[in-house]
């Protein structure tokens, strides 16, 4: 009998599947999925919670902080369409990159959809400006971190459209090498415990 792997075993016990018309339909401007952020909509957070989420829109915004970083526990899954990782090493391989491919990165606005003790639901507009590109593009998408009982991400899932991710096929082992292999090319700083 085989032993489930580390991600495997972080997807059976983390992985929330966010119902995207159900948390983002917005009736007045006529949409079903609505991933724009209304931030006079948002739901207010406690501190803990409103800590996480400006962690993670500063790694979103190119902060490549060991002390952002300790957001997520040591064992955690980041999965969006281009990539998968499964330790907060790998994780940071992704947002160290972010600083060396562009030249501005910024969170335009938020909208949390959803706070439970266990998770955390918002939109985010991020503007990307790659080097060597006069103008940025915006970007609107669905943010899901569902939290262990210490309040560490477990799992960060980034969906860009309404299409939840699966676990299998090509796709998954092409989001798992940019994974395992991005740390090469961005080499982020060791992280060191838990704090």
């Amino acid at each position: 009998m085989s032993h489930p792997t580390r991600a495997e075993s972080l997807i059976s016990t983390y992985e929330k599947r966010p119902d995207p018309k159900d948390l983002t339909q917005n009736p007045s401007s006529g949409k079903d999925i609505d991933y724009e952020p209304y931030p006079q909509e948002s739901i207010q957070l406690s501190p803990s919670h409103q800590h996480i989420v400006q962690a993670i829109c500063n790694l979103y915004s190119g902060s490549a902080s060991k002390e952002d970083m300790q957001v997520y526990a040591e064992e955690a899954v980041y999965d969006d369409p281009w990539s998968f990782c499964d330790t907060r090493y790998k994780i940071a391989g992704q947002w160290y990159g972010i600083p060396k491919i562009m030249s501005h990165s910024r969170t335009l606005k938020t909208q949390v959809v959803s706070s439970k003790e266990d998770e955390i639901i918002f939109k985010l507009q991020q503007e990307y400006t790659p080097k060597g590109f006069p103008a940025g593009k915006k970007v609107n998408s669905l943010v899901t971190l569902t939290l262990d009982g210490e309040g560490k991400v477990r799992y960060h899932k980034d969906m860009w459209n309404e299409k939840d991710y699966s676990h299998k096929g090509l796709g998954k082992v092409l989001k798992t090498l940019n994974g395992d292999h991005l740390t090469g090319i961005t080499k982020p700083e060791e992280l060191g415990p838990e704090k």
